[in-house]
């Protein structure tokens, strides 16, 4: 079952980086894992505004479970001043940082999605650390440095369930196409330790299923 239209345009005014065909093949694959392990939360490392979450938020209503959207909404490195991807809407003027949390709260409200996405303010690393629940759905789509990447992927995979799925965002194996970190610290690592394979491509969407 797709999302439904009105919510998908509300995810496409909602700033962000997830392009329509990835935020539905995302919502695809989320749907899927949610037949596989019933029951069990679901995770979004890397919330931004709120774009790929509405699209998951919808599929976790359709679940009946709950995704919990973690990011500390201060952007990651590439979104800082001076950056590509910077945009200085989201600056809070008090503090001159970074603050998309008032933006995506306004997106799932926006979506009515409030019911279904608890938004989680904190570093990905600390939150992986003490959670403890098995995850049926894991989508790593959070700082695109090595070292965020790289303690995305060590934090939360070993959560996914046997059965259960994890998604990379911004995967790209040819180093033309864009940065390199989700797949050399994600990806590979994910495939080259046997837990996960390879369940379907979308741009540069990845989805992996955990088979041990």
């Amino acid at each position: 079952m797709p999302i439904a239209p009105e919510l998908r345009d509300v995810a496409l005014a909602t700033k962000g980086f997830m392009p329509p065909d990835e935020g539905d093949a995302l919502h695809a694959a989320a749907l899927i894992a949610g037949d596989a392990v019933p029951g069990a939360p679901w995770v979004e490392v890397g919330s931004y505004c709120g774009r790929s979450t509405i699209w998951l938020g919808d599929a976790a209503r359709s679940a009946g479970t709950a995704l919990f959207a973690v990011d500390h909404h201060r952007g990651s490195e590439e979104n800082q001043a001076g950056w590509e991807h910077h945009d200085a809407a989201v600056v809070d003027e008090r503090t001159g940082k970074m603050d998309t949390l008032p933006f995506f709260r306004r997106a799932i409200h926006d979506a009515g999605l409030e019911g279904h996405v608890v938004g989680v303010v904190g570093e990905s690393p600390t939150v992986a650390r003490h959670w403890a629940t098995p995850v049926a759905f894991l989508f790593i789509d959070g700082g695109h440095g090595a070292e965020p990447a790289r303690l995305d992927y060590e934090g939360w995979a070993p959560h996914v369930a046997v059965g259960g799925t994890m998604a990379i965002h911004d995967v790209f194996p040819d180093p033309a196409d864009g940065g390199r970190p989700p797949y050399e610290e994600i990806y590979l690592p994910a495939i080259e330790s046997g837990r996960f394979e390879l369940a379907s491509v979308s741009g540069s969407l990845r989805v992996l299923t955990r088979i041990s």
